[in-house]
């Protein structure tokens, strides 16, 4: 089975990480996406995320009832900070029959140069990129780079936890379920 990817804090998951991730599982040749939800990012301060369960139970609510999208938690059992190489090794051996690609921004492909192993990481896997503004995707690549025109959305985590702290209604810009967890728990004020 051919697996897709999408790494992400989810802090918290919305609408645009939605579209991208059903989008990739319905218009490239991956059977599955999964959504890894990251403990901690490598590139981002770990102060200011909501705990990791609690992230990883708000994608599950995202996106329930869709089979080719998977909740996955698999970098809670990893060392952190998590980086994909090491990712990717641990999921070849836990899964030798599934065919692992990433997929990912074109701003993350501006600078997967900087990534741990990253020609390994090229070499071995194939990239599903999708376009973010200001980030174009060159004509040029490699074959096992695949751009993939996706919706545009410029939505972000940050925008809707700060919409929160403020007492904004963040309806449309996250999934319904995951709207009335945030309020019910009290997320991000």
């Amino acid at each position: 089975m051919k697996i897709g990817l999408y790494f992400g804090s989810f802090n918290p998951i919305h609408i645009g990480h939605c579209i991208i991730a059903q989008h990739m599982a319905t218009h490239t040749d991956l059977d599955q996406v999964w959504l890894v939800v990251s403990p901690q990012n490598p590139f981002k301060p770990a102060a200011g995320l909501l705990n990791e369960y609690d992230r990883l139970h708000l994608v599950k609510l995202a996106i329930a009832g869709v089979d080719k999208l998977k909740a996955s938690d698999i970098e809670f059992h990893l060392p952190r900070p998590s980086f994909t190489i090491d990712t990717l090794t641990y999921l070849k051996e836990k899964f030798p029959n599934h065919n692992f690609s990433i997929i990912m921004g074109s701003d993350g492909l501006k600078n997967i140069t900087k990534w741990k192993n990253a020609a390994t990481l090229m070499a071995e896997h194939d990239l599903y990129v999708y376009p973010r503004p200001g980030f174009d995707i060159k004509s040029d690549l490699p074959a096992s780079i695949h751009k993939v025109s996706a919706p545009l959305l410029e939505i972000s985590a940050t925008s809707i936890r700060n919409m929160v702290k403020a007492g904004k209604d963040i309806r449309f810009l996250v999934p319904d379920a995951v709207k009335e967890e945030i309020e019910k728990n009290r997320y991000f004020l």
